[in-house]
């Protein structure tokens, strides 16, 4: 289950990254390698004069740079520089519209300018429109390929940074991914790099810090696309910190200067549900949803409808996500993480963890993926495989109210009653309303828990055996009993199921998937290992000492 915001990594997410600001406009210096003339002055001279800052031009003037490429190309198809100013237009167009057959043009133009001018002569441009590429459709490895024969081979050009901190990000090396953003800011200065900052400290789990580098990121954008963008993030800050109404203030400016701006509009459904305003906020998730129509909206929406008991509205948007993520992966992009968390919770868990161990296998170990990985084990009764996911996912810095919960309840299937508790706890603190399905029911589970022995818990971080060192009281169950149960997941396990195995569309998992794997399942991943790439979570310890900065 997924309503808190991600990144937009996309969101995507894997896209989270490319949609917490789209991929930037890599122009060459001089527009049009084979003679072409400088652009008249109108919109493709301000897509173009944005391009060159790293800003964001708004969609008409990225339509008209696109068209005037495509007319000129025609006539000369040999400038390569074209290509790949081309190619890289479409991959924004892709990123910002949702339009992901724009992926399969941009590839076409991209190879068109290598062709005629290949990397190894310097054909920056082209390999920088890859890399963007890349990250659009999830694929990280190769962005980070691409990202670093750039770096490589021109390290002061400063375009190769952003697609080096998403790469970086979307493969869990959040290490290589702030190496990359102090490099960005050493090289350039002004809201591109204050934006892609504050990500990388949001994921560092400095939330005043991010929060102060994108406020100053709003002051410096320079065109009201960028500032809208800008505005969104910050109001995504605000939403995690579980402010709502801090996050209004952020999504309303936004839409006033980019009406149909769809991350603005997407938060603030998340904004307004959270205060009550569900009418509003299903509005908000349609218009967003015709704006940019991304699986992950579709999803949040179905949870939406889910909570209020509309379950055939729930179920129209689950079909949409289907059906959208389907149509991408025809077009390159990898879906998996946002159909994983739907099919965790509303349809085949054991589908999800199949999804996800793949994942893991390609190097895509960023927490989204950790945290999936660990929920979706949970689901299908493998609570003690799952554990070292959830570590690996709340230890790593970034302060998420879904991964704490979903922790939370990983140790309480396993009889840590503190530990459970503790996370449990924590995940409302950060944000009360991180999700309509999932806040109310840590909340129940809160309360099932009880109060702490008196004398405090022995085993506080979590680190020991057993039940966790304390037993819970006001009529939880007692050491050594089953651990407290959902009441949803009981009702859950007596709702019917579709032909073929998949949930009705309001239904989580069955019993017999809460209870265990299926027969058949292939064997568990290891857990998360040591080595440099894919260090353990820090120790509890480490990560309250890291909290003096957050």
């Amino acid at each position: 289950m997924k309503t808190e915001r991600v990144p937009q990594i996309v969101l995507g997410v894997g896209a989270g990254a490319v949609l917490a600001g789209a991929a930037a406009l890599f122009v060459p210096g001089s527009l049009g390698g084979g003679g072409a003339p400088a652009p008249a002055p109108g919109a493709v001279a301000r897509a173009v004069s944005a391009a060159h800052t790293g800003a964001q031009a708004s969609l008409p003037e990225l339509a008209a740079l696109i068209g005037d490429r495509e007319t000129w190309l025609r006539a000369h198809p040999r400038d390569d520089a074209s290509w790949a100013v081309l190619g890289t237009a479409y991959v924004e167009r892709g990123v910002r519209s949702g339009d992901t057959a724009s992926y399969v043009r941009a590839e076409k133009a991209l190879k068109r300018s290598l062709g005629l001018l290949p990397a190894g002569k310097g054909n920056v441009d082209a390999q920088l429109g890859m890399g963007a590429l890349a990250n659009a459709r999830g694929d990280f490895a190769a962005a980070r390929k691409w990202g670093e024969a750039v770096r490589n081979h021109t390290p002061r050009r400063w375009q190769a940074y952003p697609v080096l901190i998403d790469a970086y990000s979307g493969l869990g090396d959040y290490v290589s991914a702030g190496r990359a953003m102090e490099r960005l800011r050493a090289l350039r200065a002004g809201a591109p790099a204050l934006s892609r900052a504050a990500l990388v400290y949001r994921d560092k789990g400095w939330r005043e810090d991010a929060s102060a580098l994108a406020y100053d990121a709003v002051a410096l954008a320079t065109t009201p696309a960028e500032k809208a963008a800008c505005l969104a993030r910050l109001g995504d800050l605000a939403w995690e910190r579980g402010e709502p109404a801090e996050a209004l203030a952020s999504y309303d400016p936004a839409l006033r200067l980019v009406p149909g701006h769809a991350p603005s509009l997407a938060g603030r459904a998340r904004a307004l549900a959270a205060l009550g305003r569900t009418d509003e906020a299903l509005r908000d998730y349609g218009a967003a949803l015709e704006a940019l129509p991304l699986p992950q909206y579709a999803l949040e929406a179905g949870e939406l409808y889910e909570s209020l008991g509309l379950d055939g509205d729930a179920h129209t948007q689950y079909e949409m996500l289907r059906a959208r993520a389907t149509e991408a992966g025809t077009h390159g992009v990898n879906g998996a993480l946002v159909l994983a968390r739907y099919e965790t919770d509303h349809g085949s868990p054991h589908s999800a963890v199949r999804r996800l161990r793949a994942e893991w296998a390609k190097g895509h170990r960023s927490v989204h993926v950790a945290d999936a990985l660990g929920w979706a084990l949970y689901r299908t009764g493998r609570a003690e495989e799952a554990l070292p996911y959830a570590r690996r996912a709340t230890e790593q810095g970034l302060r998420s109210a879904l991964f704490a919960y979903h922790r939370g309840q990983i140790e309480r299937e396993l009889g840590q009653w503190g530990p459970a508790r503790r996370h449990i706890a924590e995940a409302l603190r950060l944000n009360p309303d991180f999700s309509p399905l999932l806040a109310p029911a840590a909340r129940r589970a809160l309360a099932a828990l009880g109060e702490p022995p008196e004398g405090g818990p022995k085993d506080v971080y979590g680190s020991g055996s057993g039940s966790g060192g304390d037993t819970p009281r006001s009529g939880a169950s007692r050491a050594g009993s089953p651990p407290p149960r959902d009441p949803e997941r009981q009702e859950q396990a007596r709702k019917p199921r579709r032909p073929g195995g998949a949930a009705a569309p309001s239904a989580s998992p069955s019993a017999a998937d809460a209870r265990g794997p299926a027969s058949g399942s292939a064997s568990a991943p290891a857990p998360p290992s040591a080595s440099a790439h894919e260090a353990a979570p820090a120790s509890a310890s480490a990560s309250a000492s890291a909290g003096s900065r957050r």
